[in-house]
C-alpha cells in the first residue's frame, strides 16, 4: 500500500506529535508498504528531500510563521503531485494545510484518514487568535471531507468538541509506544552522571518546555514536595531552549529556575536518545505530567515510563488521566492545582517507594507494530469503498 503522510512538522522536530507520527511510519514500512511524509522544511538547513529508515520525506519551503504556524504555498501543491501515486492519505491535525489536502484527495478519490491529536490553542495575541480561528475552520473542512477520523482514546473522544462533531465516522486506536530496556548499570550510570550526589527521590519532566504542558505549576509545588522530601531534585527531558513560540514562557520562569539549578534541585538534561531516554526512565522516581489544558490529549512519556514500572502524576485531564486511570500506576491532580500535585506526588512516593516492576503488557498493547496493523485495516476498509 502507496500511503501519504501529511503533516506540518516532523522529525527531527521534537513533539508527542511528530514522535507518532515517525513510530507509525517506520512500522508501515517494516510491513512492506511505501510511506511518504510531505511535511514542512521549518529551518533551512534541512534537506528539500531525503529517505530515512526507508521512509520518504519532502518538506515544503516555508515562506512565513505565525507563532507556531507555517505558511508554505508550495504544500498544497506537492500534495497533488504526490496524490497521482497514493492509495490513502494520511493527515495528523491540527494543521492548516489539512482542509486543503483533504480535498484535494477528493478530487484525485483517494480516501482519507485524520488522527487528531489535540485540540489547538494559540498563544494570546490578535494575531494568534485569528490564525487559531482559522485553523479550526480548516480542520473541521478537513474532518467533513475526510472518511475516517481517529483518537488515541475514547475519554478524549468524548470530550473534545471536534472529535464529538464526527462521532460517527471516529476510531480509537491506542498510540505506537516504543522504548528499549535499560539495563541495571545503564540506570546506575545515568544517575552518576545526570544526578547529584545524596539527591533522591527523583522527580521527572519529559517533554517541550512550553506553557501546554505545565512547568509552572511543578515549580509552585516544589516548595511542599521539599518539605517532605528535603533532598528531592527534578530532571527535565526535553527541548527547552529555543523551543517554538515559547521564547517568553521560559523568559518568565528562568528567574525560579535558575534558582533551583544553583541549589541542585533542577536539571536540564535537553533531548535525549533513545538509550539514554531508557535509562532515564530507569533511573526516576517518578514522572510528572502537570498539562494545563486539552492540547494535550494523552502524553505518551507516561506509556514509556510505565514501561519500567515508574509511577506517573498526572493532570485529570481527558485523554492525559487515562494512562494511570487504565492501570493504576500513579495518581491524578485537578489540573493546574500544585497543593494537590505536591500532596498526589508525595503519596505517590511512598506508595510506590521501592517498587518499580516493568509492565510487559504495556509493551504489547502500545506496540508500533501493532498501531500500525490498526491502520493497514482502516486504510484497507477504505480503499475497498
Amino acid at each position: 500500500m502507496r500511503i501519504l503522510t501529511a503533516l506540518t512538522y516532523y522529525r527531527p522536530h521534537t513533539s508527542g506529535l511528530t514522535i507518532y507520527a515517525e513510530r507509525l511510519a517506520r512500522a508501515l514500512v517494516d510491513r512492506g508498504h511505501e510511506v511518504t511524509i510531505l511535511t514542512m522544511r521549518y529551518e533551512r538547513t534541512l534537506p528539500r528531500e531525503e529517505t530515512k529508515d526507508g521512509v520518504r520525506i519532502l518538506r515544503a519551503p516555508v515562506l512565513a510563521r505565525i507563532s507556531k504556524g507555517c505558511f508554505a504555498p508550495a504544500f498544497p501543491l506537492l500534495a497533488s503531485r504526490l496524490l497521482r501515486d497514493a492509495d490513502v492519505v494520511h493527515l495528523h491535525l491540527p494543521q492548516f494545510d489539512a482542509a486543503a489536502v483533504a480535498l484535494l484527495a477528493r478530487l484525485h478519490r483517494v480516501p482519507a484518514a485524520i488522527t487528531y491529536h489535540c485540540d489547538l490553542q494559540m498563544p494570546a495575541g490578535v494575531v494568534n487568535k485569528l490564525a487559531e480561528a482559522a485553523i479550526h475552520i480548516l480542520d473541521n473542512a478537513a474532518g467533513a471531507l475526510a472518511q475516517r477520523v481517529v483518537t488515541y482514546t475514547r475519554d478524549y473522544g468524548d470530550s473534545s468538541p471536534y472529535l464529538r462533531r464526527f462521532g460517527r465516522k471516529l476510531d480509537v486506536i491506542p498510540p505506537p509506544v516504543a522504548m528499549p530496556r535499560a539495563s541495571d548499570e545503564a540506570a546506575k550510570r545515568f544517575r552518576e552522571q545526570h544526578v547529584p550526589p545524596g539527591r533522591h527521590p527523583i522527580i521527572a519532566m519529559a517533554a517541550r518546555f512550553a506553557a501546554e504542558k505545565g512547568v509552572e505549576v511543578l515549580l509552585d509545588a516544589l516548595p511542599r514536595i521539599l518539605e517532605v522530601h528535603p533532598d528531592a531534585c527534578v530532571l527535565f527531558a526535553g527541548p527547552w531552549r529555543d523551543v517554538v513560540g515559547e521564547d517568553a514562557y521560559l523568559a518568565r520562569l528562568q528567574p525560579r529556575i535558575d534558582r533551583l539549578v544553583q541549589d541542585g534541585r533542577w536539571r536540564f538534561l535537553g533531548v535525549l536518545d533513545m538509550e539514554t531516554m531508557a535509562a532515564f526512565y530507569a533511573g526516576i522516581d517518578l514522572l510528572v505530567v502537570p498539562s494545563l489544558n486539552s492540547t494535550e490529549s494523552f502524553g505518551l512519556v507516561q506509556i514509556e515510563a510505565m514501561f519500567e514500572g515508574v509511577p506517573v502524576v498526572a493532570s485529570d485531564l481527558p485523554g492525559v488521566r487515562y494512562a494511570v486511570r487504565s492501570t493504576g500506576l500513579g495518581g491524578i491532580f485537578p489540573v493546574g492545582d500544585a497543593p494537590r500535585l505536591a500532596a498526589v506526588t508525595c503519596e505517590v512516593l511512598t506508595r510506590f517507594q521501592g517498587r518499580k516492576a516493568p509492565r510487559p503488557d504495556l509493551v504489547d498493547e502500545y506496540d508500533p507494530g501493532r498501531a500500525a496493523e490498526r491502520y493497514l485495516t482502516l486504510f484497507r476498509a477504505l480503499t475497498q469503498h
